[in-house]
């Protein structure tokens, strides 16, 4: 997928790069003990007297024994390395400053890229995050990072901005990003029964802190979650999804969850998906788009693809971000989905059509 050509302001963008990586060297040393040596028995004395075996003279040579414990200590330093090398494998088996794949399309879909480009899934292949089953979004802390929202509360029924920070294990508000999808940040803001969504992106400031103007709010419970992918100290990329509640005073009227469809309408549009969602396997669900003619709308590239979606789970909305294909099928828009575990989501696919970003609302039952 295209990167931004520049970074938001404050934004460092790094290059991916390897590193070396130092390990200690073990040494072992120290000479014999002087004063071991050896000799013939005394005249005249039995071997049984002097508490021997009747064998024939033992003659130790000092060098013979130095090199002896020399060599005793060479074996013992090799069985130590090889025993810390089975504790402690390579932290990160892809290598310095990259991220190591994992997961991805069935056999048969070309579905390999780097870290930040083309189509992926954020749904805890790089962090194990959330629940433990795919999902993720579910703790406001994850892979060393926490998300920090600043003091206050929405108004229902007026505007206003969200601000937050990201930190690290020491408490360190975090300045580096990578630009993943064209932003170094997404910011996902859901209602708790799932009538509401916003997807928005933040900018930050010298110090950290992210802040977006907001729409009013109806009343309720929200959640947000900070999508992002952090650069350490050391260059490595780690993607996370963090997440967190946002109360809107006032009467909280929840809505019950539509029933499951394949198509939705909005301004005039018709999305429509085909596939069949598996519980932990990557499968293809792939939308379409038509217009009020019912021909193939005009997909404009939005966050550098030509759709957007996320699909969230009702009860602890688990969060899924998946990205479609680089390259569409015909008038299609594919994305590969990996559903955590069985039970109902609300998917919503942002499309951009002559400059206006529109989001269809689906629910989807997975058995």
């Amino acid at each position: 997928m295209p990167e931004s050509p520049s970074a938001p302001p404050g934004v460092d963008l790094p290059a991916r790069s390897g590193g070396d990586v130092d390990v200690p060297a073990l040494s072992v040393g120290g000479d014999a003990a002087e004063g071991a040596g050896g000799g013939e028995p005394a005249a005249g004395r039995p071997a049984a007297a002097r508490g021997t075996a009747p064998a024939g003279p033992v003659t130790v040579d000092r060098e013979t024994l130095r090199l002896a414990l020399v060599v005793g200590g060479l074996v013992l330093a090799v069985l130590l390395g090889f025993g810390l090398g089975r504790l402690n494998p390579p932290a990160n088996p892809a290598g310095s400053g990259a991220v190591a794949p994992t997961g991805g399309p069935p056999a048969g879909g070309a579905h390999s890229h780097a870290p930040g480009t083309g189509a992926h899934s954020h749904d805890g292949a790089t962090v194990a995050q959330g629940g433990g089953d795919g999902a993720t979004g579910l703790s406001i802390s994850s892979a060393g990072y926490t998300l920090v929202p600043s003091a206050g509360e929405p108004a229902a029924g007026r505007a206003g901005d969200l601000r937050f920070q990201i930190r690290d294990e020491q408490r360190r508000p975090v300045t580096r990003f990578a630009v993943v999808h064209d932003k170094p940040m997404h910011l996902i803001v859901a209602r708790r029964d799932l009538s509401g969504y916003r997807h928005l992106h933040p900018t930050m400031t010298a110090d950290g802190t992210w802040s977006v103007p907001v729409a009013p709010f109806d009343p309720g419970v929200w959640r947000m979650y900070a999508d992002f992918t952090a650069v350490a100290d050391d260059g490595r990329q780690v993607a996370v999804v963090l997440g967190a509640d946002v109360t809107v005073p006032g009467t909280y009227a929840p809505r019950p969850l539509p029933a499951a469809a394949t198509s939705a309408t909005v301004d005039g549009f018709t999305a429509t998906w085909t596939g069949t969602p598996e519980v932990g396997r990557s499968v293809p669900l792939r939308f379409r788009v038509t217009g009020a003619n019912g021909g193939a709308a005009a997909l404009e590239p939005y966050l550098g693809a030509y759709g957007h979606l996320v699909a969230l789970r009702e009860g602890d909305l688990g969060y899924l971000h998946v990205h479609p294909e680089p390259v569409r099928d015909g008038d299609a828009v594919t994305f590969w989905l990996t559903a955590p575990g069985p039970g109902r989501y609300r998917m919503f696919l942002d499309f951009q059509v002559g400059g206006v970003v529109r989001t269809a609302a689906f629910t989807l039952t997975v058995d």
